[in-house]
């Protein structure tokens, strides 16, 4: 099938490539012409693993192309898909200026072909009817455009234009870190849409997934597809990151109350987790949630239900329990050192979670700035960030280049991102290096036993 995919941040660029590596024809869409440049070179602007190696091969083999030319790729796709950015407001509402910039961008070059447009970025519920009215107001300014152009009103219906299109909700549910594989082995694909022609042709689109064509074990049941309606699918997306959220918010809270009663909160989160109706995932303690969902839905998800008349209490308390979490790693270090001014403090990692290049809303930040706030110097090093020698966004921290010159001098370590690179590290060496070898473990990730061997303090959280 032809796809057109507007936005190539990690969700657009991700489903664009998943889906030309599945064998369909996509053009993928930006404003940004060196971003565009960059692609087209075969290089990712994003860090995410299997990302490049599937972008490459289907270039090469046609089935992968990028411009800046919005014309170019709405007049390809049979279905395009707006995958722009919806950043927070102030407010807590999304900031959909950019998916109403595109929705009449395609109203603005439809013919007379019927298309599917599919709102993939995530947006405020409700926002299915809002898509197609901006549609349509580019399609009557371009109306518009084309009748003062011919001279006059004689000149309409020559050149009326037909705009034959259906919009459907496709909630990504992609995790960074992993968003290939979530592509090829979904829990479940959500289609939102009163259009039986529509819902077909994305079922279409999909098969090859759905039937497990690509999955990792191809031998599994094919993947549930969840057909509803367009407010539905918008809610489903918003609900599951607020329960998970509030799931991780839980085991903090546990784990608070575990370091003052002596319980160890990784002891209870399997006791917990072995129960059916609980399951196990999402229930490591530790400082807390970030990037660029789970925040964002979080508050749009409250800021809608504030514009309903209904507060939300519980995905407050959620949110309150994450912005305490965050600093709970200072708490430690305080009682650890007791008085942080003049001390030098070490951060493993800096991303809000591994295998990402994404410093969003990363816990790592609030750190940063409440240790500086203490007078505390503070140096990190990152396996992605000390790499690439990404600084954006980032000040008040020194930015090592390897584990051993982050350890140097240091007052304590703090684990901030559970990097698989950091089981392995040399911790006999670095304890050697330290001041004070001191270890706030921020993701119960680290062996207690092994850090203890190798000379350190260790310490957890709810532990």
């Amino acid at each position: 099938m032809r796809v057109c995919v507007i936005g190539t941040g990690y969700v657009g660029l991700v489903t664009g490539a998943c889906l030309a590596h599945i064998g369909h024809h996509v053009i993928c869409v930006d404003n940004n012409e060196e971003k565009v440049k960059l692609m087209k070179s075969g290089q990712s602007p994003i860090y995410e693993p299997g990302l490049s190696e599937i972008m490459q091969a289907s270039s090469q083999a046609g089935r992968l192309e990028f411009t800046s030319d919005l014309a170019a790729g709405v007049a390809h796709g049979e279905i395009l898909f707006i995958a722009v950015g919806t950043p927070p407001l102030p407010t807590g509402e999304s900031d959909t200026r950019y998916v109403e910039a595109v929705a009449r961008g395609i109203g603005a070059h439809l013919d007379s072909s019927y298309k599917v447009i599919v709102n993939k970025s995530t947006v405020p519920i409700g926002s299915g009817d809002w898509v197609r009215m901006i549609v349509l107001d580019g399609v009557a300014e371009r109306q518009k455009a084309l009748v003062t152009a011919g001279g006059g009103a004689e000149e309409e219906p020559a050149e009326a234009i037909t705009a034959d299109f259906d919009v459907v909700s496709n909630p990504e549910f992609l995790r960074e870190g992993s968003a290939v594989y979530d592509t090829f082995n979904p829990d479940r694909i959500v289609l939102g849409s009163n259009s039986q022609r529509a819902v077909a042709m994305m079922e279409e689109l999909y098969s090859p997934i759905v039937n497990r064509k690509v999955a990792d074990d191809p031998t599994l049941p094919s993947v549930p597809v969840v057909v509803t309606d367009i407010n539905s699918a918008e809610m489903i997306k918003y609900a599951a990151n607020a329960f998970l959220a509030t799931k991780i918010s839980f085991i903090n809270e546990i784990a608070n109350i575990c370091d003052r009663v002596g319980a160890d909160v990784t002891q209870v989160a399997r006791g917990i987790g072995l129960d059916s109706r609980i399951g196990n995932k999402f229930l490591q303690a530790g400082i807390g949630w970030g990037g660029s969902c789970f925040p964002k839905d979080v508050l749009a998800l409250i800021h809608t239900a504030d514009d309903y008349g209904h507060e939300a209490q519980l995905l407050k308390a959620t949110v309150s329990v994450n912005q305490r979490q965050r600093l709970i790693a200072v708490e430690k270090l305080q009682q650890e050192l007791k008085i942080l001014k003049g001390k030098t403090v070490g951060l493993l990692g800096l991303t809000f979670k591994p295998d990402t290049d994404d410093l969003r809303d990363a816990p790592a930040l609030n750190l940063i700035e409440q240790l500086n706030r203490l007078g505390t110097k503070v140096k990190a090093y990152d396996p992605i960030i000390s790499q690439t020698g990404m600084r954006h966004g980032l000040s008040g921290v020194i930015v090592e280049t390897d584990p051993e010159r982050l350890a140097d001098g240091c007052d304590a370590l703090v684990l901030v991102t559970d990097w698989q690179q950091f089981r392995k590290l040399d911790y006999a060496k670095m304890a050697k290096l330290m001041n004070n070898p001191v270890m706030i473990d921020g993701r119960n990730f680290l062996e207690r036993e092994e850090l203890i061997a190798a000379g350190f303090r260790f310490v957890g959280v709810g532990r």
